[in-house]
Order: structure tokens, then C-alpha cells, then sequence
């Protein structure tokens, strides 16, 4: 969800990309839903886990999990508790895509 935010915050100005350390194999369906609400269009998503070259890319990692993410010095990180949207129902859901997005905004003012 944070990457499909995030890309429609920053209107092509910078770049995301998502993964995860125990990736499914296929998105979220409510997940889909639950963006598609927004008209964002989630469908396409093709899960990847994160590995050592992702991080590398990347000038800020956002982190869900604890201590499964890879740490590279020199990296800008920020954390978020954030619960999965695994097997929930719709509404909490929209719970966690808004409290996602009120949190993609906070960053993205900080870009």
C-alpha cells in the first residue's frame, strides 16, 4: 500500500519500490480493494523480497519489520508499527491504508 501511496504523493518526483521479507505470492486482495477505493490501481503488484541490492537503491528504507530488514550503514531509516493487512476485513483495512497514508505524507514533506 505505502508504494502505491507513495508514488501518487510525489507525482513521478521520486521513485519506490516494494518488498518484503516473507513476501506472498500474489497482492492482498482486500488490499486491492481497499487502494482501488482510492482509484489507485494495486492489481499489477507482483510481490519480491527484500534483499541487500533493493536496500542498496534505496535512499530511504521504510521498515514494517522488526528485525528482519536489512541494515546498511549510511541509509536513512524510518520505522513503522504497522499491522498487517493479512486475512482483515475491508474496514480495518481502510484502517491501516489511512494511517499509511496520513504516514507517506509526513515523509514525503520531508523529501
Amino acid at each position: 500500500m505505502a508504494e502505491r501511496l507513495f508514488r501518487r504523493d510525489v507525482e513521478g518526483r521520486h521513485e519506490a519500490r516494494s518488498a518484503g521479507s516473507a513476501p506472498g505470492t500474489a497482492p492482498h486482495p482486500v488490499v486491492v480493494d481497499a487502494l482501488a477505493e482510492l482509484g489507485l490501481d494495486a492489481s499489477d503488484h507482483v510481490p519480491r523480497k527484500l534483499d541487500d541490492e533493493l536496500v542498496g537503491w534505496a535512499d530511504v528504507v521504510v521498515a514494517t519489520c522488526d528485525d528482519a530488514c536489512p541494515v546498511v550503514p549510511g541509509k536513512r531509516y524510518v520505522n513503522w508499527q504497522l499491522p498487517d493487512p493479512k486475512d482483515r476485513p475491508l474496514e480495518e483495512v481502510r484502517a491501516i491504508r489511512d494511517d499509511i497514508a496520513r504516514r507517506v505524507a509526513e515523509l514525503v514533506s520531508t523529501l
